[in-house]
């Protein structure tokens, strides 16, 4: 059985900025505020939340090839 890590660094495509985050099991994160430019990150197409496109981990139900939360 694989572990699931629920610690991502999500980093803003827009200014840099990187900041860890825990992941939520119960739900997906659709919208994700850069805590330094404010800019708004949304996942990209194809991906279903922010942290499958901007986190260092893709989210727990892609790591559990479940696939979209």
């Amino acid at each position: 059985m694989n572990t699931i890590l629920l610690e991502s660094v999500i980093t803003c495509p827009s200014c840099g900025h990187k900041k860890q985050e825990t992941m939520p099991t119960d739900y997906c994160m659709f919208f994700y505020e850069c805590e330094n430019c404010k800019t708004l990150l949304k996942p990209k197409p194809g991906d279903c939340c922010v942290f499958c496109s901007y986190g260092s981990v893709k989210c727990p139900p892609i790591q559990e090839n479940k696939g979209c939360c």
